[in-house]
């Protein structure tokens, strides 16, 4: 199966994009959260990817961020939940504002995400209020709210977490990084330039 794509993003819309891996475009779901951090069209993207199945299809559904990957898993375990339902769900609220609606079970706010009915938004809460708390965040800030990282630093950021730095620590080098090398940089170019800001932080 495939689990992540990385090209150049040919098209995009409110709920789909187009990647173009080596000669090969593959067209991807995405929420309309994650389509409006995607990068210009023509820019570098990555993407991590759910496969799904069917007897007459096999759909693609990406995500900027382990996170939202994780919520779209935790959201389809729900009964009559499917992988569309979960996209549409992420689409109405930030990654971080639907672990908090979940969490503390604000049925009257996901009620207000389209398509998404008292129910529904009740059986959600009770399936997931306890399961939303282990999500890890891919980055903290002092409040304590978690928020997404920016789609430009959201594999450094991730990179660096892995390296054992804190969330809020990851986030900040990883925006000087961008900034100083430039989005379009390599990889490799913009987590020399992070590592460099936590040495010098």
């Amino acid at each position: 199966m495939i689990a992540g794509l990385k090209g150049v993003l040919v098209e995009k819309g409110p709920t789909e994009a187009i990647v173009d891996v080596q000669g090969v475009a593959y067209r991807v779901a995405v929420s309309s959260m994650a389509s409006g951090r995607l990068p210009a069209v023509g820019q570098p993207v990555s993407l991590r990817i759910r496969t799904i199945v069917r007897e007459d299809a096999l759909d693609l559904f990406g995500f900027l961020t382990r996170t939202e990957e994780e919520l779209f898993l935790l959201l389809t375990s729900v009964s009559q939940v499917g992988p569309k339902m979960a996209l549409n769900v992420l689409s109405g609220l930030d990654t971080p504002e639907l672990v908090t609606a979940l969490s503390k079970g604000e049925v009257v706010r996901l009620t207000k995400i389209h398509g998404v009915g008292k129910k529904t938004a009740e059986r959600l809460v009770l399936e997931l209020k306890d399961k939303v708390r282990l999500l890890s965040a891919d980055a903290t800030v002092g409040d304590g709210v978690a928020r997404a990282a920016p789609p430009a630093s959201s594999d450094l950021v991730s990179a660096l977490l892995n390296l054992g730095y804190r969330a809020a620590q990851a986030e900040n080098a990883a925006t000087i990084a961008v900034e100083r090398a430039g989005e379009g940089a390599a990889f490799e170019t913009q987590l020399r330039e992070a590592l460099k800001a936590l040495r010098t932080s």
